[in-house]
């Protein structure tokens, strides 16, 4: 037992955690404790969420309540009673419904780093291949080789595991993959479900691609912390907001493809991008720009006034955001423990109307048309680039313009849902006992009623993940528009001679 971590110990450092002196990650609550939150979790879904059984049948929503259950029969860790709710969360099949730390402990993890599973990857389906070893001096299990199973258990059920606490719109699994694929989130997850030694058998293959095995240390990185806050020089708070501001929205011109590079990585209304869009497109008509690349794959969403804003400049004919939006409550029960709740009601009494089918539907968006732009319109070729990460209000504007003669979808399935989500309005709730918060989106949005439902946006030219390409660490997917854009290219000036 002495080689054992216990899983809390990476719970601090990975999924979340308090950081007031109060807080005691190792606090296991009472079963009476977790079963008050746990029906309170579960009234307050039943009541208020508009799309519980819109993937799942209800007898098998039922179903899995039951089994959340039956989970609490005794004392739990914090950590712990948050598997059994986001266990339960996934089968919703609801991408905005997820289960977060509480607020003490998510202050914790922030000034808590601790023991952790070193590894990274990128994975997708039958393939999960290793990017980072945090364990630099480890020449065995690095980079590019092909992980097989951690201490006897075969990646492919740890992934399905995973799967099982993971949230996502309708049956996409694109979304699951990349979120595993996203930073330390593999290394979190595994730790939380399955907690840690301090030295793991691993398989992997090599890029030789011959099976081998090694032993793998556990992360410490307490001793290196204090040393690497002091070498590195803390940025301004200026230069801090203009780093933020880059790194959310920025643009380049490569003025020898006639091409510009916009990547915009969230609609968030504090990244000014209404002057960001107007300065863009200005420059894009003053520089005759022929094509244009959207760089949607890092885009979690966001507001979808901005996401319709960006529409509008490249959308050839008015368009509509959705067939139907509607909540399914004006109030709640449980007001006291959801987040937002005055403001919410607010927006529910004076913006919902209720209508012959007994929802609450928000009528301005409903059907409702928007004009494209006439000042500084792109009218060019149109590359959107997309991927699991392309989420939500980001979803909305690649399924508004897919369609469009003069735009190509390039990449991935969107991880947000072309049918629809559930979203909108999205308070956040606080179980008493706990403290455990969980996302409560309020309005069901049908997107387009005629597109397959609980599947993403597909990609009209798919450019997928191979092996190869992550061992050489390729933007495999701009590299694909770069080439498309030269094809494109290509054709253009064959027709001018052929004239």
């Amino acid at each position: 037992m002495k080689n054992f971590f216990p899983f809390i110990i990476l719970a601090l450092f990975t999924t979340s955690c308090v950081v007031s002196k109060k807080y005691d990650p190792a606090r296991k609550f009472s079963p009476e404790e977790l079963k008050e939150d746990y029906t309170l979790f579960k009234n307050i879904l039943e009541e208020s969420h508009p799309s519980l059984y819109w993937f799942t049948p209800k007898d098998s929503v039922d179903y899995y309540f039951e089994a959340g259950a039956g989970k609490l029969t005794d004392s739990l860790p914090e950590y712990k009673f948050r598997n059994v709710l986001s266990y339960v969360v996934s089968k919703f099949r609801c991408g905005h419904t997820s289960v977060m730390a509480s607020k003490a402990a998510t202050r914790y993890s922030i000034n808590t780093r601790s023991f952790a599973l070193p590894l990274s990857v990128k994975a997708w389906p039958d393939t999960v291949i290793i990017t980072a070893n945090l364990n630099r001096k480890d020449s065995n299990v690095s980079r590019g080789v092909l992980l097989k199973s951690i201490d006897g258990k075969p990646i492919q059920t740890m992934i399905d595991t995973f799967f099982n606490h993971l949230s996502g719109d309708g049956f996409n699994t694109t979304h699951k993959y990349q979120t595993i694929s996203n930073g330390g989130t593999f290394r979190n997850m595994y730790g939380s479900i399955y907690g840690l030694r301090q030295k793991m058998k691993v398989e992997y293959v090599d890029t030789a691609g011959t099976l081998k095995a090694a032993t793998l240390d556990v992360y410490n990185p307490g001793a290196d912390t204090p040393r690497l806050r002091l070498a590195v020089k803390q940025p301004s708070k200026k230069e801090r907001k203009k780093m933020n501001l880059q790194a959310t929205r920025n643009m380049q011109i490569d003025t020898a493809l006639h091409t510009a590079f916009m990547e915009i990585t969230g609609f968030t209304k504090s990244s000014g991008l209404r002057k960001f869009f107007k300065q863009s497109f200005k420059k894009i008509k003053k520089e005759h720009i022929q094509h244009l690349v959207i760089d949607l794959r890092g885009n979690g969403g966001g507001s979808v006034v901005l996401s319709n804003l960006l529409t509008k400049y490249i959308a050839a004919k008015p368009f509509k955001i959705a067939d139907s939006i509607y909540a399914v409550k004006r109030k709640s029960s449980y007001k006291k423990y959801i987040d937002n709740y005055f403001q919410n009601r607010l927006f529910l009494m004076f913006l919902a109307r209720r209508k012959s089918d007994g929802r609450y539907h928000f009528n301005y968006y409903e059907n409702k048309y928007f004009k494209p732009k006439s000042t500084n319109h792109f009218n060019g070729q149109v590359y959107v680039l997309t991927g699991g990460n392309t989420f939500s209000a980001a979803s909305l504007f690649a399924k508004t313009v897919r369609e469009q003669e003069n735009v190509i979808v390039v990449g991935e399935e969107t991880g947000g849902g072309a049918y629809g989500n559930t979203a909108w309005l999205i308070p956040e709730v606080t179980l008493p006992n706990t403290g455990v918060r969980f996302r409560l989106p309020l309005f069901r949005l049908v997107v387009d009623g005629n597109a397959p439902r609980g599947r993403g946006v597909m990609p009209e030219v798919p450019s997928l993940p191979t092996v190869k390409d992550i061992r050489r660490n390729a933007d495999f997917k701009m590299e694909k528009v770069v080439e498309l854009i030269k094809e494109n290219s290509k054709k253009k000036f064959a027709l001018l001679d052929a004239n």
